[in-house]
């Protein structure tokens, strides 16, 4: 609970002030369900929410590459 606490933290103190890139490899979709705490989750996810830019990366991993 802390780190999802600290999380908020950050987002709160940089909201308006400049861009946060946020990266994972879970869907969005499943971002409420991963942070589990309902009001937390509201709370992140509308910070993230109301002024992001979604950039979402399809295709074939490059780490296959690398193996071969």
């Amino acid at each position: 609970n802390d780190a999802r606490i600290a999380l908020l933290d950050i987002l709160e103190d940089r909201y308006g002030l400049g861009s946060t890139m946020i990266t994972s490899q879970l869907p969005v979709d499943t971002w409420y369900n991963f942070i589990e705490e309902p009001t937390l989750a509201d709370a992140i996810m509308d910070r993230l929410s109301a002024s992001a830019h979604r950039i979402a990366l399809t295709g074939k991993s490059l780490r296959t590459k690398k193996n071969h």
